[in-house]
């Protein structure tokens, strides 16, 4: 009896876990879409300026409750001031990115996400992986590159913009697994700084006026992003990574769904043939880290969204 009530218990832990995720991917994908229609209007400096004021109402309260030590007392300083400029140029790029591709363009780039930690992670932590994850990645390769449009938009600056700062996403992912030691709500703290500074410097000669209705949009932006940060970072610690890491995949069909519904954007056929080439090597790469009994990567310090 005992043991069927825990197992109750468990279960109902890992469906809130699901559920929370589900929402913060949910909320991500709002957040996006909302920084899609502001830098349509305001520099991109701008919009990473006022969004990361916004988070700080959500950080704030959390910072309150700790020593003001707690910020500077970091380990490994250099790793953290590196996922600083990463987490930053992920944020930044995307925006950047979005201003002239459509959002479910630039979230194709970033689906790549968990294909490049996994390069990335046989290199620079040691973590070994095998001929079929290898496979995996370089066929979640040819997927960017077909998304890219080799024929007439490999080259171009929104192209450049997306998968550099997908590669950026991926290093803040690999160096936030490094750093896993350090609370995330220091993580997050000082990538938002990171945004706020680099926005300031970015504003500077690109500032637009505005009202008191997109002032609390660009605020909104940061509360809405720093809480689906929240909800997935409480989700990870109710569900394994393992069940919940696909679910990051659902951001993809958010993006094509607000890209219609919001900008009258929908993907052409080899957008959507590169999105569906990555998100079966990510869900490969997922299971074969499973039957690896190692517990995947769910990019719970996403930046961008």
């Amino acid at each position: 009896m005992k043991k069927s009530a825990a197992s109750a218990v468990g279960g109902n832990a890992v469906l809130l876990g699901i559920s929370l995720m589900l929402v913060g991917i949910l909320m991500f994908a709002l957040n996006d879409a909302m920084g899609k229609w502001l830098v349509a209007s305001f520099s991109v400096g701008q919009v990473l300026l006022m969004r990361s004021f916004g988070a700080f109402f959500v950080l704030g309260p959390m910072l309150a409750r700790r020593p003001a030590s707690a910020l500077f007392s970091v380990e490994k300083p250099y790793l953290q001031f590196a996922r600083v400029v990463m987490a930053t140029a992920d944020t930044g790029l995307f925006y950047a990115a979005v201003v002239y591709l459509p959002l479910a363009d630039v979230m194709t780039f970033y689906m790549a996400g968990p294909i490049y930690v996994a390069a990335i992670s046989h290199f620079l932590l040691g973590e070994r992986i095998g001929w079929r994850r290898w496979m995996a990645v370089a066929i979640g390769f040819i997927g960017v590159l077909v998304a890219l449009r080799p024929s007439e938009a490999m080259l171009s600056w929104p192209s450049i913009f997306g998968l550099v700062g997908s590669l950026s996403f991926a290093l803040s992912m690999v160096l936030s697994r490094v750093l896993r030691t350090t609370s995330d709500t220091i993580l997050v703290t000082w990538q938002t700084i990171g945004c706020l500074v680099t926005g300031a410097v970015l504003s500077i000669g690109a500032w637009n006026a505005f009202g008191v209705e997109q002032l609390l949009a660009m605020l909104l932006l940061g509360v809405v992003s720093c809480s689906a940060h929240l909800l997935i970072t409480r989700s990870l610690k109710l569900a394994p990574a393992s069940v919940l890491a696909p679910l990051q995949y659902t951001l993809l069909l958010w993006a094509i769904a607000f890209g219609w519904a919001f900008f009258g954007e929908f993907p052409d056929y080899q957008t959507l043939i590169g999105a569906a080439i990555i998100v079966l090597s990510g869900l490969f790469i997922f299971h074969r880290a499973k039957v690896k009994d190692e517990e995947p990567l769910v990019p719970n310090n996403s930046s961008h969204g």
